[in-house]
């Protein structure tokens, strides 16, 4: 991870829209431009990880107050290490505000 991140760029579960190539390659709009309603969200009526950072009112999980949570965990299989990352990802956004 870079020292410098843009993080109006960061999603609700961490990923950075800058450099994606599922962004890139036109198979998402990214769940911020969206609002959570990115195409593969679509079935399922948006982004469940999106809809709860907004509930909380944060940019990402790791600034929930809630986090870590058993629910996150579940939710993002796709990443094995998804607490230490974000984590690492709110400690780096303290440090930039």
């Amino acid at each position: 991870m870079s020292n410098i991140v843009d993080f109006a760029k960061i999603t609700a579960c961490g990923e950075n829209c800058i450099g994606c190539t599922k962004k890139r390659d036109g198979i998402c709009q990214g769940c911020i431009d969206s609002d959570g309603h990115c195409i593969e969200w679509l079935e399922s009526d948006g982004c469940p990880i999106h809809k709860c950072t907004r509930k909380h009112s944060v940019q990402f999980c790791g600034l929930c107050s809630e986090f870590p949570c058993e629910w996150l965990i579940n939710k993002v299989f796709w990443k094995q290490n998804i607490v230490e990352e974000l984590t690492k990802l709110a400690e780096l956004y303290h440090k930039q505000s």
